[in-house]
C-alpha cells in the first residue's frame, strides 16, 4: 500500500515539474527587444513623476506600472542558461584599499566620497557625514559577499560627530538590519515613506521619513530631497510595495551629489537634470541587468546608466552596486569592465568616470 501511494503521488508531481519547466523555457517574457523597451520609456510623461503613487496601501510608479513577475518567470530565469562570460570577466574584482581611517585623517577637512561596497558609501560634505545603504554583513539575506567592506562599524564609530543615514529602499542588499543596529548612538536616518517605524525598531531614534519631492535641511544647511526611482520593495516581514523606494539629491554650499539608489532607466533622469542645474557627482547603479528580459524594468544596464548620466548633466559618474554581490547573471566585476569598454569605444573623457576600488576615496572637487 505504501509503495502504491508513493507511485500515485509522484506521477502528478513529476508531471507538474515537467509542465513548469516547459512553461519556463517557452516563456514569452524571454523575448526582449531593446528598441521596443526604449520606445516604451519614451512614451512616458515627466508629469507622472509628480502624480499620486499609492493606492490601496501599495506604492507604484505612476509613469510606467511594473509588470508582475511570478514564480514561472523566476524559474524561467533560474532554469535556463544565460550568456557566456570569459574567465577574466568571471574573476574580475574591484581593488581593496586598506586603512580608511588613516587616509580620511590625511585629508584634513576636505570633502570626499568613499566606496564601502555595493551601494554603501561614506560621504563627507559641508562637514557632515552621510552613510548610504550600509551593509557590512557577510550576506544580503542569501547572496554572499565577494569582497570585504571598505569600512567596518568600528571605523564608523571612530569618525565622531553625527552620522546621517540614507536608506533608498527595503531590499536586503540596501537595508541590512544588523548593520544599522551597529551604527553609533545619535545616528540620524532619512528614509522613504513607510520605513520610519522599522528603522526605529532597529535602534535609530531620530528618523525623518520622506515622500518623493519632499525636502529636509540639516543643521549645517545641507538640503536633502527625496526623488522618484523606478524600482519596488519587499521584505519577508513587509509586503510587496508596502514601503516606498527613492533616490536622493544632496545639495550643500560646495557640492551637489545625486544618490541614485536602485533603479531602472526612466524619464526621471531627464527631469532631474532640468530641475537641478548643478549636479557634481552622480552615483548610479550598474548591476543585476542580465538577463535583460527579466531585469530591464528595475535595473539599468551600462548603456542606460550612461544615458542617465548624460541626462542628469552631472560632471562625474560614480558606478555603484557592482563588485560585491552576485545578484544577476553577470559576474560581479562585469559592469565595471563593460563601462570601461564603453568609455574607450565611445571616445568618452575617462576623467569623468570614477570607477573606484573598495575603500578608495574620491576627493570632491565640484566647487
Amino acid at each position: 500500500m505504501k509503495k502504491t501511494y508513493l507511485l500515485i503521488s509522484t506521477v502528478p508531481v513529476c508531471g507538474m515539474i515537467v509542465a513548469v519547466f516547459a512553461l519556463c523555457c517557452s516563456s514569452p517574457g524571454r523575448k526582449f527587444s531593446e528598441q521596443h523597451w526604449r520606445e516604451q520609456v519614451e512614451k512616458t510623461s515627466a508629469e507622472a513623476l509628480f502624480a499620486p503613487h499609492k493606492k490601496d496601501g501599495r506604492y507604484f510608479n505612476p509613469w510606467m506600472p511594473m509588470e508582475e513577475k511570478g514564480l514561472i518567470s523566476v524559474l524561467g530565469w533560474k532554469m535556463t542558461s544565460g550568456r557566456e562570460y570569459s574567465e577574466y570577466e568571471k574573476n574580475y574584482r574591484p581593488a581593496i584599499h586598506p586603512d580608511p581611517l588613516r587616509r580620511i585623517q590625511q585629508l584634513g577637512d576636505a570633502d570626499f566620497i568613499l566606496w564601502i561596497g555595493h551601494n554603501s558609501f561614506l560621504i563627507r560634505v559641508n562637514g557632515e557625514y552621510w552613510l548610504t545603504d550600509p551593509i557590512f554583513s557577510e550576506r544580503a539575506l542569501l547572496p554572499k559577499r565577494k569582497v570585504p567592506p571598505g569600512m567596518t562599524p568600528g571605523d564608523i564609530e571612530k569618525l565622531g560627530g553625527t552620522i546621517h543615514l540614507l536608506i533608498s529602499h527595503n531590499h536586503y542588499d540596501h537595508l541590512d538590519a544588523d548593520s544599522i543596529r551597529g551604527l553609533p548612538a545619535g545616528t540620524k536616518a532619512y528614509v522613504p515613506s513607510g520605513l520610519k517605524d522599522y528603522i526605529r525598531s532597529l535602534g535609530i531614534k531620530d528618523v525623518v521619513e520622506l515622500d518623493w519631492w519632499q525636502k529636509t535641511v540639516t543643521a549645517k544647511g545641507t538640503t536633502l530631497t527625496a526623488l522618484p526611482a523606478q524600482h519596488w520593495s519587499r521584505r519577508i516581514t513587509q509586503g510587496t510595495n508596502s514601503t516606498l523606494w527613492a533616490s536622493f539629491m544632496l545639495e550643500s554650499p560646495g557640492v551637489n551629489i545625486y544618490c541614485g539608489g536602485d533603479s531602472g532607466y526612466f524619464v526621471g533622469y531627464r527631469e532631474f537634470g532640468r530641475i537641478f542645474k548643478k549636479i557634481d557627482y552622480a552615483l548610479l547603479p550598474t548591476t543585476a541587468y542580465h538577463p535583460r528580459w527579466f531585469m530591464h524594468y528595475p535595473h539599468m544596464d551600462v548603456d542606460e546608466a550612461l544615458r542617465a548620466f548624460s541626462e542628469l548633466g552631472a560632471k562625474y559618474f560614480v558606478p555603484t552596486q557592482w563588485g560585491t554581490f552576485a545578484l544577476g547573471d553577470e559576474p560581479v566585476g562585469y559592469p565595471a569592465i563593460e563601462l570601461k569598454r564603453k568609455i574607450q569605444g565611445g571616445n568618452l573623457d575617462p576623467s569623468r568616470y570614477k570607477i573606484t576600488g573598495i575603500g578608495e576615496i574620491i576627493v570632491i572637487s565640484g566647487q
